[in-house]
């Protein structure tokens, strides 16, 4: 009897992969689905699911499916593309990882210019927790090709020498400890990886490390980006943006933000219903 050929599915990439259902069911139970949920998620995808479909379009039906159980576990579920609207700019990225890292204990200063030793640097964010200062470059992609090679990790690691020997020469400057992040929403080619870690430099993509990303740092902290939300529309969305309201959970603080946008009783309560599960993991 012939052996079945696995359901190949294709990447973003363009390589073709075997299907795994294992991988959407964790990635569905990591939103909040019960586990009979997601199994008849998958179970509904997998009944019209040409071979070779792309994992995108596997994505979009299982969030439409998902959408239907629940609209606030759906917006956990898009999580990677809300960071990706946080764009076209980086400035909304950098804010949402200076709030991210305020969580964690940093004061935290967004967009500043800072003297080094031989020239001054614009450090996205700087940060600092008792005697420990970090100096974040956010790198930010609007697309999945978003992939920073090793000449970032190499120009990254000269700009922060420049900054730590400005500040080791001030006074208790040598008492401190200091390092350089890069943090980005794409990924690392392994030249850039292996040198960043190699020079001490902390890096965070999407799915790197593979314990403390850039995904389990949103998790753990339970601050989700305001572009997670699927009851607004991306222009209410962008409107928010521009007012520097990066957080589902400003929206929880002030209420009265969604008030000023005029929505119907029905998406008030709907989008407060994805704040509340959001904020409060309900």
């Amino acid at each position: 009897m012939e052996k079945t050929p696995p359901l190949m599915v294709t990447k973003a990439n363009g390589v073709k992969v075997p299907f795994e259902p294992e991988k959407l069911l964790n990635s569905l139970a990591k939103a909040g689905a019960l586990p009979d949920t997601a199994q008849k998620i998958l179970e509904k995808i997998s009944e019209d699911m040409p071979s070779g479909v792309s994992t995108r379009r596997i994505y979009r039906h299982a969030f439409n499916e998902l959408r239907k159980h629940s609209r606030p576990l759906a917006a956990k579920y898009k999580l990677k593309r809300a960071v990706m609207e946080l764009g076209p700019s980086g400035y909304p990225f950098e804010h949402f990882i200076g709030e991210l890292l305020k969580r964690h204990g940093y004061q935290v200063t967004v967009g500043v210019q800072v003297e080094g030793k031989c020239i001054s640097h614009e450090v996205d964010v700087l940060g600092d927790k008792g005697a420990h200062r970090i100096a974040v470059e956010c790198k930010f992609g609007a697309t999945n090709n978003k992939r920073l090679d090793v000449k970032i990790s190499l120009y990254i690691r000269s700009r922060v020498q420049d900054l730590v020997d400005r500040w080791k020469a001030e006074p208790g400057g040598e008492d401190r400890t200091y390092q350089g992040w890069i943090v980005t929403n794409g990924t690392f080619s392994t030249d850039a990886a292996e040198y960043g870690v190699c020079a001490g430099l902390k890096l965070m993509g999407w799915n790197f490390p593979r314990q403390g990303n850039l995904k389990d740092f949103i998790e753990q902290t339970g601050l989700y980006p305001i572009t997670t939300l699927i009851t607004l529309t991306k222009a209410e969305k962008k409107e928010l943006l521009k007012q520097d309201v990066v957080l589902v959970k400003h929206l929880q603080e002030k209420p009265e933000l969604l008030e000023q946008m005029n929505l119907s009783n029905t998406r008030m309560r709907k989008a407060m219903e994805e704040v509340e599960v959001l904020c409060f993991g309900l």
